[in-house]
């Protein structure tokens, strides 16, 4: 019998029936089903939607369901109608409350726009009628960075370069940018300058961040997706904002007004809208620029001593995915466009800004897989005093997404560094950092049948059919669990043989990631908080976790503890790698044992006791059993009636895998077998269980990517930036174990000391420094 809680539900489902197109009160019939959180009406309601995680009320779906956090996008609320004569407010709730006016259009469809927010991630929403419409209705908006959102939804700078040096030597005339006219349903638009800023004491109370609109540049433009003008210098009080956007939005519109539907431009350095004396002297400018920024940056607090350390190699700084991710201004998959790194092919960032100043990281590698580092090129990576993606709680500077990182660390890089020749300052200021203290992180993969390997390196298989936990741990509230289902064959029956078909998790109160495996077992779906999450773009900002979704299908979670999930379909199961930094030793417990660098302790069950690595399949069964989820800890989502009856007990006592298998060589199967998996025994194992070489090979993969990350994480030793003699040069710029740097003097002066120095296995460079001394 459905609760009564759900009764309640569906109660509220039948008053949003009730008022329906054109106020007529429609009376319909409602059900409630059992299946999870679902609550829906009768279809001639319009099927209004999803219960909200809380249940007390409607959750309303979408469309479009995200966009820049700059706001100004119009979206649907979709599958239900009101009267059109009614007023509604949209009232978006994250840390303070904003609100925009809404409004129904000829089709009675209520309609939202976005606000601006300084902040990503999802956001609640609520819908305010006037008149009949007492309850409120919920959604969420997706708020994305400015520079991930998709190129119809802002408009471009025609050569950007020319826009952000305008008024330097060499560059002049006219400018361009253009816009997808669709977006806007208007035939005029007002082109508009808006600034922005940073004001207050910072890290205080006090310190406020500021999107202000300055003047329009053009009032009624044709809506025909290009515009083009004559920079005039701006003239005071405007000639001082250097950071800004144009916005595009109807001409009707009152100038300067918040949350209004619009287009914005990228973010860039308006060197086009500063004033005269930029123009005239653009090299002396920048200088006085430059010299203040640095004066006011060293006052600030510092911020190096607390940001994560650079990983010493490009093979460890791309395998390090819990806690870095590729620059998108400098990323080898993507052709390695190094615009301000020149030198590097690849650069990464870390994910999450450091815990008291909010600072990020920025690591860069040459083709030899070296760091680049600022002490010997310009092209070295610089950390940044504000994070690129921002750091919850967001809004308060040095935190606003995207615009935080632009005030401290880009237009100050184009003060010093590319609009005049005073780049040491800069650098001084945003040191690289040289690996010395990077740890890589431990690694733990299940794959195939489930076979499992151990953050300490031990192999083992267990193939039970039900839910268990992966890893547990109390430092973070780490949770990762991972669901199992028989193989089914070709003709339908289903064997003795289990892999992974989904993946849940949580770290502290994040959002509830899962991971599945589609009916079809060859598609991937993702669910946040037990709901479907439409991925239409590669990175996404959740509470407590980043998600990125990779061309190689692959899902990889992010949390703020530095932990990362890779999950990939493969084959007809899900694949799973887990990694740990550190901070996590002796700190897990669960199916991927417990990391502390002692493999004689990794199949430690929930009491304390320990199996030996010498355990039996049929014991290591037990030993998996004893890892089962329970209801209420469960983080699985149980949105089907086949899954409610087969997951009701979390684990099958009544399914008995097989525990070994016999190679025979009259097998016509075995000789494909040997073909494909070598001497993999895991791979073999699967072939021989599943009679599917697919699976096999997907097995193999697997396998090798577990392999090949665990040889990209291995510790490096680096014994620290070396720097040149006075008077004298250097050669090499590897300071990795075993490399080595020479000396040289200018003309006129006697190397004293070693010619070279190696840099030795406890990270410390062999001999006394070297010094040039004057010849005569």
């Amino acid at each position: 019998m459905p609760s009564l809680l759900h009764f309640t539900v569906c109660f509220l489902t039948v008053f949003y029936c009730t008022y329906q197109v054109s106020g007529e009160i429609e009376s319909c019939q409602s059900q409630c089903g059992r299946h999870l959180q679902n609550c829906s009406c009768h279809a001639s309601c319009l099927n209004l939607g999803n219960c909200c995680t809380d249940y007390s009320k409607l959750c309303l779906q979408i469309s479009p369901h995200s966009g820049t956090l700059m706001g100004g996008k119009d979206f649907t609320v979709l599958h239900v109608t009101f009267d059109k004569t009614i007023n509604v407010t949209c009232s978006f709730r994250f840390n303070n409350e904003t609100d925009t006016q809404g409004y129904i259009s000829e089709s009675g469809h209520a309609h939202c726009i976005s606000p601006l927010l300084f902040q990503t991630g999802h956001v609640p929403f609520t819908l305010l009628f006037s008149g009949v419409y007492s309850s409120s209705p919920s959604g969420t908006w997706l708020a994305v960075h400015h520079s991930k959102v998709s190129e119809d939804e802002k408009s471009q700078l025609v050569e950007s370069k020319t826009w952000q040096y305008y008024g330097t030597p060499g560059y002049n005339g006219t400018l361009t940018m253009t816009w997808n006219p669709s977006t806007l349903p208007t035939q005029h638009v007002r082109i508009e300058v808006w600034g922005y800023n940073e004001t207050g004491i910072p890290y205080s109370e006090t310190w406020e961040a500021d999107w202000t609109y300055l003047y329009t540049l053009e009032l009624a433009h044709p809506n025909n997706g290009s515009f083009t003008f004559t920079p005039v210098p701006a003239q005071s009080p405007y000639d001082h904002w250097e950071v800004g956007m144009l916005r595009i939005s109807a001409s009707n519109q009152n100038e300067g007004e918040r949350n209004i539907h619009s287009l914005w431009s990228v973010d860039h350095a308006m060197a086009w809208h500063l004033g005269d004396d930029f123009r005239k002297d653009s090299a002396g400018w920048a200088r006085d620029k430059c010299l203040k920024w640095h004066e006011s940056d060293e006052r600030l607090p510092d911020f190096l001593s607390e940001i994560i350390d650079c990983p010493c190699t490009l093979a460890q700084s791309r395998a390090d995915t819990g806690r870095f991710h590729p620059d998108y201004g400098c990323d080898i998959d993507s052709g390695s466009v190094c615009t301000y790194h020149p030198g590097a092919v690849h650069c990464v960032r870390g994910i999450y800004g450091s815990p008291k100043y909010a600072a990020g990281q920025q690591c860069c590698y040459d083709e030899r897989g070296i760091q680049v580092l600022t002490s010997d090129s310009i092209g070295g990576s610089t950390p940044d005093r504000g994070h690129d993606w921002g750091s919850p709680p967001y809004r308060k500077p040095p935190r606003v997404p995207g615009f935080s990182h632009w005030l401290y660390d880009v237009i100050s890089f184009y003060y010093c560094c590319l609009w005049s020749d005073n780049c040491q300052y800069y650098l001084e200021l945003r040191p690289s950092s040289d690996c010395r203290t990077y740890r890589p992180p431990k690694v733990a993969s299940a794959f195939g049948d489930p076979h499992f390997i151990t953050f300490d390196g031990v192999n083992y298989t267990f193939k039970g059919k039900g839910e268990y936990t992966l890893v547990s741990s109390s430092y973070k509230s780490l949770m990762i669990q991972g669901r199992t289902q028989p193989v089914i064959h070709v003709n339908g029956s289903t064997t003795s043989v289990t892999g992974f078909s989904s993946v849940a998790m949580q770290e502290g109160s994040s959002d509830v990631i899962e991971v599945r495996l589609a009916e079809d077992l060859v598609m991937t779906e993702v669910l946040l908080n037990k709901e479907p999450l439409r991925f239409n773009r590669t990175w996404i900002d959740l509470k407590g976790v980043f998600l990125f979704y990779g061309a190689d299908k692959r899902v990889t979670a992010m949390f703020p503890s530095g932990a990362g999930v890779e999950v990939r379909g493969s084959g007809k199961f899900l694949s799973i790698n887990v990694l740990l930094p550190e901070e996590f030793m002796n700190q897990t417990q669960g199916l991927m044992g417990v990391m502390n660098n002692n493999p004689n302790d990794d199949f430690t069950l929930r009491d304390g006791s320990v199996l030996s690595t010498s355990s039996t399949s049929e014991e290591l069964f037990q030993f998996g059993a004893n890892w089962t989820v329970t209801t209420n800890s469960s983080l699985f989502t149980y949105d089907s009636q086949w899954l409610i009856e087969n997951y009701q007990e979390k684990h099958d006592f009544e399914f008995l895998p097989t525990f070994s298998v016999q190679e025979d060589p009259n097998d016509p199967l075995t000789n494909n077998m040997k073909n494909i998996c070598g001497n993999d025994s895991f791979c073999r194992f699967d072939v021989l269980t599943t009679r599917d070489l697919d699976i096999g090979n997907a097995t193999l993969m697997s396998h090798d990517n577990h392999k090949n990350l665990v040889q990209n994480l291995q510790p490096v030793v680096s014994c620290g930036w070396l720097e040149s003699p006075k008077n004298g040069k250097k050669e090499g710029t590897n300071y990795l174990n075993n490399s080595e740097v020479k000396f040289t003097c200018n003309k006129g002066y006697i190397l004293v000391g070693p010619y070279s120095r190696r840099c030795q296995a406890d990270g410390t460079w062999s001999g006394q420094t070297s010094q040039c001394v004057s010849g005569k």
